[in-house]
């Protein structure tokens, strides 16, 4: 059972009294007939062949309120798409498979690229994008729901606990963030968002002050959870990164758009556990190593469009003071987990510690010198104005995709 505590300055819906799940379904339902519900799954072709994705369509199958069911499919040729359609079918809604690699979707990235208008960067934040885009041209639903395809404990609960503040209608949410204690297999988990982020902003809010944007990021207990819900307005102008800084970048474009009282974060597990990436501290382009420089920008691009000067000087006390925060930090994971009879390695958190360290000055180095780098993909609103017809072009390819291969 989780606390009742408000921290910070955005509301936390805890899980105070482990809710029927079918009470819950039930009220959804009725919210569905005035605010229909969709999900997003931005999925990589390869987690169809792992026992996670097939556990969640196992699961959404016992989900009564959807609408529809938006899939980004990436990294598949046309023989993985056709499978795709196959693996999809035991899904009771209406849903959509976006193959992203096809000739059709790609004819239409290609016409985006020659306005300047398409995700540089191939990757998750590119694939929620175009889901996005397809959920706007649908128009099938009000309330939405996002989340990974790699959940190895995923039960619908999740998803219900996520949907239900934007879907309730005597709620005033636009946006909801979900959260959860990363403890599995007898360990504490996270290490980014423990190691990294949280660190990180107590480092800013250390060496360049206090600012409400740091506050609001601060106020987040899980801020690089892939699980968020939105009302269908958020979608089209939001600006968010193609690459690793996805999750913060959303957030901030919360911060910009939005009044606190309008955002929210709920509990959504008991346990969570997913596909766990590489430190990979020999290849900055690759796991924890690439993730950590491009949360990193993500940070310091924000704060700069706030006003922050940042200099190499700047940058390199930022990096003293976050080494210093993250290694207290450490210790008390450390007190944390030997109390709750959890394994914890030091060093192995101290060599996550070293990297991210060293990974903050890279970020930094990058960020002065590359000051004309354009990180956001651009919003929808600007799209539409660019291309009008996009959003009919992009429905009629993914329907045009399903029609020919077989759904």
């Amino acid at each position: 059972m989780g606390d009742f505590y408000q921290n910070g300055i955005i509301t936390t819906l805890h899980n105070l009294s482990q809710r029927p799940l079918e009470d819950m379904e039930a009220e959804l339902k009725q919210f569905s007939k005035t605010r229909p519900m969709g999900l997003i799954l931005p999925s990589l072709y390869s987690e169809l062949e792992g026992d996670a994705l097939a556990n969640i369509v196992k699961e959404l199958g016992k989900v009564d309120y959807l609408s529809e069911i938006v899939i980004g499919l990436d990294r598949a040729d046309e023989a993985q798409y056709r499978h795709a359609l196959e693996f999809f079918k035991p899904l009771e809604q209406n849903y959509k498979v976006l193959w992203n690699d096809g000739p059709r979707l790609r004819a239409v990235d290609e016409k985006l690229k020659q306005e300047g208008l398409s995700p540089m960067e191939p990757g998750k934040g590119r694939n929620v994008w175009y889901c996005m885009g397809y959920t706007l041209a649908s128009g099938q639903t009000e309330s939405i729901a996002l989340h990974d395809c790699d959940i190895v404990t995923y039960d619908r609960s999740l998803l219900a606990r996520l949907l239900y503040p934007v879907a309730n209608p005597n709620f005033n949410y636009e946006f909801c963030k979900g959260y959860y204690a990363r403890v599995a297999n007898g360990k504490i988990h996270g290490r980014v968002s423990r190691l990294l982020v949280t660190p990180l902003i107590r480092a800013l809010i250390r060496t360049i002050g206090h600012s409400s944007y740091l506050d609001f990021i601060d106020s987040f207990r899980y801020p690089l959870a892939g699980e968020f819900s939105f009302r269908a307005d958020v979608m089209t102008d939001i600006r968010i990164p193609s690459d690793w800084g996805l999750e913060i970048g959303v957030l901030s474009e919360m911060n910009r758009n939005y009044a606190n009282n309008r955002l929210c974060q709920a509990d959504i597990a008991d346990t969570y556990d997913h596909k766990h990436q590489d430190l990979s501290a020999d290849d900055a382009a690759k796991g924890l190593s690439k993730m950590s420089i491009d949360i990193s920008k993500a940070l310091f691009r924000k704060l700069a469009t706030n006003g922050v000067v940042f200099t190499s000087e700047t940058f390199r006390s930022i990096k003293a003071t976050y080494f210093r925060i993250a290694l207290d930090f450490v210790e008390t994971y450390y007190n944390d987990a030997r109390m709750n009879g959890l394994k914890f390695d030091t060093h192995s958190e101290e060599k996550a510690v070293e990297l991210f360290a060293r990974n903050i000055l890279q970020a930094g180095q990058s960020f002065l010198q590359n000051p004309m780098e354009k990180p956001f993909v651009p919003s929808w609103n600007r799209v539409t104005s660019a291309v009008p017809t996009v959003l009919d072009e992009i429905y009629s390819a993914v329907d045009a995709d399903m029609a020919e291969f077989g759904a």
